[in-house]
C-alpha cells in the first residue's frame, strides 16, 4: 500500500472543531491543508529584547496600568552615578572576584502609590503605616464594592451530579479538562484592588488580600480540606455540601464597580470603574459584602486590598447567603445570595508591567559581572554586558543566584537549583567575543586533582609558585612557563593581561592530547541529502532545494580571517534506494552510483563524494540542474530512512571527519530496510496511561544509529515535509541525540512555504557550530551536576556528548547539595566545552560563574529569577511525559510550585490573613506562566494537536533557551495601530487576553514560531487600505504568508516590526492573518494564555485562585 494511500488515523493539527464544520486549522510547523487557507504553526526562534511600555487601549478596554521608571528610594540597592562593581582596579581585592557587601537586588517591580501625595516607593519598611493609610484602610474595610441584582439558587439536587467537592483540584477525565474552579464551582473570590502604600515584609511581595468573615454557625462542621495536593480527579464526596453556582456575569448594560487598578507611583487618582460591556471572558468571581474585617497587623507587601474572603468559606456566615445554595442551613435562616464580583485582572501580578519595569530600572546601564551572585535583568530587556569575571547571562542564566547552604533548606523551599547554559551563544556586536588563548605545546593550566582549568577564583599561594583549586582546594604548582609574580594583594601582575584570571568567559587551543586517537581532527563536512519520492518531486520541493543550495554553498560557515570555508560537501539522493553523486573537479559531468541492498550499507565511491566547493563548482552546478529533471517522471512512492543516515556516517567515517547531515525528508518511512516504520498514531491513547508512549521512538533501532554517530561526530538536522502522520518522536531520535535540530513544515506548498523554509535552511548551514563536542561541568565542594536536559548523548553520568552544537542550543543542568555549602566561600560552576571549530581546530571553550550561598531562606526567595525557573520546570516536565501520565506530570508541577510559594509564606512573609495570597516580589509571575506551561499542547492537547506536533514541541522546547521559552509560553501582543510610525521602537505590549483587544485595532502576537496579525471587524478602512492594499475587511486574504509591500508610513512600519521580531529569533516564524470572527480565530485565541482555553485550561484569574487554594492546604 503506497503512503499516499494511507488512512489518515489522527487529524492534522486543526481539525474541524465542533461547531465549525468544514474548517481546518493549521498545523505546527504548519502548512496549509490542500485547498484550505494558509495559517500554520511555524518556528521558534532567538533571544527578545523586551517589551515596551503599555500604552491604554482604546476601545471598549480597561487602561492598563502605565509605569515610569520609580524614583530611587533611600536605602534602595542600586547604584546611581558611576557603578559601583569594577573594584579590581583599587587594588584592594584580594584574587578571584569579590563578594558583594550586600547583595545586589532587583528593585520592585511595580511600586505602590498613595492617592494625592507625592511619589514614596515603599522598600523594606517595618513597622506601621501612616496614619492617613491606616484612616484610608478603615475607610476601605466599610467600603461596599459594587453590586447587582442577584439571580436566585437554582433548586438544590439540580444540575450537580458531576461537580466535584470543594477541593478544587483539576480533573482530568476524558477530554483533560480543568473542572473545578470555573464560573459555576469553586471558591467565592474577591476582587484584589492595588493602590496603597504599606508597610513591607521581610521581603518584598506581592500581596493579594482578601479576609474572611471569622465566625461560623455552631453546630456545622465545615468539609475537610482534600487530603490530595495537587490536581486529582474524584466524584463528589458523600455528604459533603454542594459547591455553590454563582451566579453569571452582570447582563449588558449594568455597571460593576471594580476596585483601583493597579498603578505606578505617579498617578494621583485611581481611573474611573470599567463599565462591563457584554461578557468578559473570565468566570465572574462572586464574594461577600459585610462589616469590616477584624483588625489585624497591617499587611506587608504590596498595595492593600479590599476586604473579602479569596479562597473557600468554611461554612455559611450568620446573615449572608449559605455558603452552597441547596445544602441544608444547618439552623441559619437562608439569607440572599452574594452578589456577583469578579477578581480584578488589572490587580493581579502583570507580566507586562513586570517587563517595562525591568526595562525601564535595569536597561540603561551595562550588566558589570564583577560581583559574585548578582541576578542578570531580565531577558526581555536590552542590556549590554561586560565581563569582569563572572561568564555573561547570554552564557548562563541560573534558577536562583543565591543558594541554600544545605540540602535540608533546598528540600524545604523546592526551588530548583539550575543552570540553563548556552556555550556558544551569539553576542551582540557591541560585545567582545571570548579570547581564544594558546598555552603551546603545554595546553592550558590545570588543577591536578579535579581537573578544572585556570579561572579567575583559583587562589596563588607561595608568592605565585602554586595555587590553590577553587573547585576542591588542593594545591598544584605553577608550571615554570607559567609562573608570575604577586602583587602586594596577592594578585598576580599579568592579572588583566591573561584572559584566564580576569574574565568569565575565554577560549584555550588544545593540544593533540585532547584530540580523538592523539591526532587533530580533519574540517568537517556538509552532506546534503534529498528525498526524491513521488511527494516531495510534485511539490516542488526537490527543485526548491537545488536551486538554493546553488548559492548557498557559497556561504558555508568559515573562521574569520579565511578566505573560503574549510567544509568539504557531499549529495545524495534516495527514494527506496540511495543514490551517491562523485562531482571530482576533474570531472565533465557528475556520476551517479545507486546502492540498492539498503540492508548493508557502504559509501560506493571515496575519492569525489566530499569535495571543496570552489574546486568542484561547475560539476556541482550541473548535478543541482540535473537532479530535479532525472527523477521528474519518478512514481516512487516509499521512502526508506535509516540507511540514509547509516550512508551519511559511513561517508565521514571514510574521511575521518567530523560534520553534519542536512536530510530533507516528506513521509514515513515503510519501505523494506531497517528503521522501517509502521503507523501507530492513536488519537484514543490521549488521557491514558499509554499516552506516554505516543512520545516515545516505536523501535531502539535509532538509539543504537544516534550512538554511533556521536561517536564519529555525526550531526543530523532534519527538514519534514508530511502531508500525514509521519512519527516525529521516531526519527527525531538521532537529530535529537547528536544535538541537531528538526523542522518541520506540514502540507508544504510551494507559493506559502517556501520563503520560510528557505530563510531556515540558509540560517541553519550558515550558523556557528561546534563538532564533536564534549561539555563537562564542575562545581565546587558541596553541590554537583546530577541532571541534564537537551539534545545530547550521554554515556556515563558527567560528560554531555553532541556530535553538533550550534550557536541556538542550550544544556541545562540541576545541582544538588553533596554536602554544607558557606556563605563566605559561595558556590562555582565552571562549565567546559571541548569541540571542533568550522575549521577543524580543536578548541575548549570555558564559562565560569559564581554564586552566593545563603543561611535565610529569604536570601533565596530574593534572589530567584523566574524565567529561567519556567525554562527548567517546563524541560523537566516535558521530558516526565515519556515515562507517566501527562496528569500526573501536570500535577506535580501544580504542587511543587505551591510548595514553592507555601515555603515562602510560611517562612519569609509577615503574619497575615489566610485569606492573603502572597507570592514573592521576584516570583509573582510563576502562577501566571505556570499556568501556561500547563495549558500548552503538550501537557494538554486541543483536538486539532497531531501527535506529531505534540512531539516536535516537546522535542523543541528541551533546548530552547530562556528567551524563547518566555515567549513561547507568554507570547508578545502588540497593537500595530498604536505604533509610532515616525519612531524605531515597537509599540507598547498589552496583556494576552480577549479583553485587551479592541474591535477598531490590528494587534501582532508572536510565540516564536508564528506571527499573527489580528484584524478587528471595526478596523479603519484607511488602514486596511495602507496594510493590506484592499478596501474593505471582507477582502482582506486569510492567505497571506507575507505582508503586501506598499509605498505608506503605516506598512513601512508594520513590516519593519515583522522583520525586527525575525530577526530575534532562531527560526523564521509563519505570518498568519487572522480576521475578527473568523474561523481561524479559534486558533488566533488559543495563544491568548491569560484566557480560560477551548482545551478546559484555566484562566490567569482562576489558575491563582487555585493555586491559592492548594497553598492553604499545604499551611494547613
Amino acid at each position: 500500500m503506497s503512503v499516499n494511500q494511507q488512512a489518515h488515523t489522527g487529524p492534522p493539527y486543526g481539525q474541524p472543531q465542533p461547531g465549525y464544520q468544514g474548517y481546518q486549522q493549521p498545523a505546527y510547523g504548519g502548512q496549509s491543508l490542500p485547498g484550505v487557507p494558509q495559517a500554520q504553526y511555524g518556528a521558534y526562534n532567538g533571544p527578545m529584547p523586551g517589551y515596551q511600555q503599555p500604552v491604554p487601549p482604546q476601545g471598549s478596554l480597561r487602561a492598563p496600568p502605565t509605569s515610569g521608571a520609580p524614583p530611587p528610594a533611600s536605602g534602595a540597592s542600586h547604584p546611581s552615578g558611576p557603578l559601583a562593581y569594577s573594584q579590581f582596579e583599587h587594588g584592594d581585592v584580594q584574587n578571584g572576584i569579590p563578594a558583594s557587601a550586600a547583595p545586589v537586588q532587583r528593585p520592585p517591580a511595580s511600586q505602590p502609590f498613595l492617592p494625592g501625595s507625592a511619589p514614596t516607593p515603599v522598600i523594606q519598611q517595618y513597622g506601621a503605616p501612616p496614619a492617613s493609610v491606616q484612616q484610608l484602610r478603615n475607610h476601605m474595610a466599610g467600603m461596599t464594592i459594587g453590586s447587582t441584582a442577584a439571580s436566585a439558587p437554582p433548586p438544590a439536587g439540580l444540575g450537580y451530579a458531576s461537580v466535584p467537592p470543594v477541593s478544587g483540584s483539576f480533573s482530568a477525565t476524558g477530554s483533560g479538562l480543568y473542572t473545578p474552579y470555573s464560573a459555576s464551582q469553586g471558591p467565592p473570590l474577591t476582587s484584589v484592588s492595588q493602590g496603597l502604600p504599606l508597610a513591607q515584609p521581610p521581603l518584598p511581595a506581592q500581596t493579594i488580600s482578601t479576609q474572611r468573615p471569622p465566625t461560623q454557625v455552631p453546630g456545622f462542621t465545615p468539609p475537610p480540606p482534600s487530603t490530595g495536593v495537587g490536581p486529582s480527579s474524584y466524584p463528589p464526596t458523600t455528604g459533603a455540601p454542594r459547591p455553590p453556582a454563582m451566579p453569571g456575569p452582570p447582563l449588558p448594560g449594568q455597571t460593576v464597580a471594580a476596585p483601583p487598578s493597579s498603578q505606578p507611583n505617579h498617578v494621583s487618582s485611581p481611573p474611573p470603574p470599567s463599565t462591563m460591556a457584554g461578557l468578559h471572558p473570565g468566570p465572574p468571581m462572586s464574594g461577600l459584602h459585610g462589616p469590616p474585617p477584624p483588625t489585624h497587623p497591617p499587611q506587608p507587601g504590596y498595595p492593600m486590598q479590599q476586604n473579602g474572603s479569596f479562597g473557600q468559606m468554611r461554612g455559611p456566615q450568620p446573615n449572608y447567603g449559605g455558603a452552597y445554595p441547596g445544602a441544608p442551613n444547618y439552623g441559619s435562616p437562608p439569607g440572599p445570595p452574594p452578589p456577583p464580583k469578579r477578581l480584578d485582572p488589572d490587580s493581579i501580578p502583570s507580566p507586562i508591567q513586570v517587563i517595562e519595569d525591568d526595562r525601564n530600572n535595569r536597561g540603561s546601564e551595562p550588566f558589570v559581572t564583577g560581583v559574585r551572585g548578582q541576578v542578570p535583568p531580565l531577558v526581555t530587556t536590552n542590556f549590554l554586558v561586560k565581563d569582569q569575571g563572572n561568564a555573561s547571562p547570554r552564557y548562563i542564566r541560573c534558577t536562583s543566584y543565591n543558594i541554600p547552604c544545605t540540602s535540608d533548606m533546598a528540600k524545604q523551599s523546592q526551588v530548583p537549583l539550575a543552570a540553563v547554559i548556552k556555550p556558544l551563544a551569539t553576542l551582540p556586536p557591541e560585545e567582545t567575543l571570548p579570547y581564544l588563548v594558546d598555552h603551546g605545546e603545554s595546553g592550558p593550566v590545570r588543577c591536578n586533582r579535579c581537573k578544572a582549568y585556570m579561572c579567575p577564583f583559583m587562589q596563588f599561594i607561595e608568592g605565585g609558585r602554586r595555587f590553590q583549586c577553587c573547585f576542591c582546594s588542593c594545591v598544584t604548582e605553577v608550571p615554570p612557563h607559567y609562573f608570575q609574580h604577586l602583587d602586594h594583594t596577592g594578585k598576580r601582575v599579568d592579572f588583566y593581561d591573561r584572559p584566564e584570571l580576569s574574565l568569565g568567559s575565554y577560549e584555550f587551543l588544545a593540544t593533540v592530547d585532547y584530540c580523538k586517537n592523539n591526532k587533530f581532527p580533519s574540517p568537517p563536512a556538509f552532506i546534503f541529502m534529498i528525498d526524491v519520492s513521488y511527494n516531495a518531486v510534485k511539490s516542488g520541493l526537490v527543485r526548491l532545494i537545488c536551486e538554493e543550495l546553488k548559492s548557498l554553498l557559497d556561504y558555508l560557515p568559515r573562521e574569520g580571517n579565511m578566505e573560503e570555508s574549510a567544509i568539504r560537501v557531499g549529495f545524495v539522493t534516495y527514494n527506496k534506494v540511495l543514490h551517491f553523486y562523485n562531482v571530482k573537479s576533474s570531472l565533465a559531468q557528475p556520476q551517479m552510483m545507486v546502492v540498492s541492498d539498503v540492508a548493508d550499507m557502504f559509501v560506493p565511491l571515496l575519492d569525489g563524494f566530499l569535495v571543496n566547493v570552489n574546486e568542484s563548482r561547475t560539476v556541482i552546478a550541473s548535478l543541482l540542474d540535473q537532479i530535479p529533471e532525472m527523477f521528474a517522471d519518478t512514481r516512487e512512492t516509499e521512502t526508506v530512512f535509516a540507511p540514509v543516515i547509516q550512508a551519511g556516517l559511513e561517508a565521514l567515517k571514510a574521511a575521518e571527519c567530523a560534520g553534519k547531515l542536512f536530510i530533507f525528508h516528506t513521509s514515513l518511512p515503510i519501505a523494506e530496510a531497517p528503521g522501517k516504520l509502521k503507523n501507530r498514531d492513536d488519537r484514543k491513547l490521549i488521557n491514558t496511561d499509554k499516552e506516554k508512549t505516543l512520545f516515545q521512538p516505536q523501535t531502539s533501532f535509532y538509539n543504537n544509529l544516534a550512538k554511533d554517530c556521536v561517536a564519529q561526530g555525526c550531526c543530523v538536522d532534519l527538514f519534514l515535509f508530511p502531508n500525514q502522520y509521519l512519527d516525529v518522536a521516531t526519527l527525531g531520535v538521532v537529530p535529537y541525540q547528536t544535538g541537531g535540530s528538526i523542522y518541520k513544515y506540514a502540507y508544504f506548498q510551494l507559493e506559502t512555504d517556501q520563503y520560510r523554509f528557505l530563510n531556515d535552511l540558509r540560517r541553519d548551514v550558515q550558523k556557528e557550530v561546534g563538532f564533536d563536542a564534549v561539555m563537562r561541568v564542575r562545581t565546587s565542594t558541596g553541590i554537583r551536576a546530577t541532571d541534564f536536559f537537551g539534545a545530547f548523548y550521554m554515556s556515563n553520568t558527567t560528560d554531555v556528548e553532541m556530535a553538533g552544537l550550534d550557536c541556538d542550543k542550550t544544556i541545562t543542568v540541576e545541582f544538588k547539595h553533596d554536602d554544607k555549602l558557606s556563605e563566605d566561600s559561595g558556590a562555582l560552576l565552571q562549565c567546559a566545552l571541548l569541540y571542533t571549530s568550522c575549521a577543524g581546530q580543536r578548541r575548549l571553550r570555558i564559562h565560569n560563574l559564581s554564586l552566593n550561598c545563603c543561611t535565610q531562606l529569604a536570601d533565596l526567595y530574593r534572589n530567584c529569577e523566574t524565567d529561567t525557573l519556567i525554562n527548567y520546570l517546563a524541560k523537566f516536565a516535558y521530558r516526565g511525559v515519556l515515562s507517566s501520565p501527562v496528569k500526573t506530570v501536570r500535577d506535580a508541577l501544580i504542587n511543587q510550585c505551591a510548595q514553592i510559594l507555601a515555603c515562602y509564606r510560611k517562612n519569609c512573609a509577615s503574619p497575615s490573613s489566610a485569606g492573603q495570597l502572597i507570592l514573592p516580589e521576584c516570583m509573582k509571575l510563576l502562577p501566571v506562566y505556570l499556568n501556561c506551561v500547563l495549558k500548552s499542547d503538550v501537557l494538554q492537547p486541543g483536538p486539532e494537536v497531531t501527535t506529531d506536533d505534540r512531539a516536535y514541541i516537546r522535542q523543541l522546547v528541551t533546548s530552547m533557551d530562556v528567551a524563547e521559552t518566555n515567549v513561547f509560553f507568554y507570547p508578545r501582543l502588540l497593537p500595530l495601530t498604536k505604533a509610532d510610525v515616525d519612531s524605531d521602537s515597537l509599540p507598547a505590549a498589552i496583556r494576552n487576553s480577549e479583553e485587551r483587544l479592541s474591535k477598531g485595532d490590528i494587534y501582532l502576537l508572536e510565540n516564536g514560531l508564528n506571527i499573527f496579525v489580528w484584524v478587528g471587524v471595526s478596523v479603519q478602512q484607511g488602514l486596511i487600505q495602507n496594510l493590506f492594499g484592499v478596501s474593505s475587511f471582507s477582502q482582506i486574504s486569510n492567505a497571506l504568508s507575507t505582508l503586501p509591500v506598499l509605498e505608506n508610513p503605516f506598512s513601512k512600519k508594520v513590516r519593519s516590526i515583522v522583520d525586527m521580531l525575525q530577526g530575534q529569533r532562531s527560526r523564521y516564524m509563519k505570518l498568519i492573518v487572522v480576521k475578527q470572527e473568523d474561523k481561524l480565530e479559534m486558533l488566533f485565541k488559543h495563544f491568548l494564555v491569560e484566557d480560560k482555553s477551548l482545551t478546559g485550561g484555566a484562566s490567569y484569574v482562576d489558575f491563582l485562585c487555585h493555586m491559592h487554594k492548594e497553598i492553604r492546604q499545604l499551611l494547613s
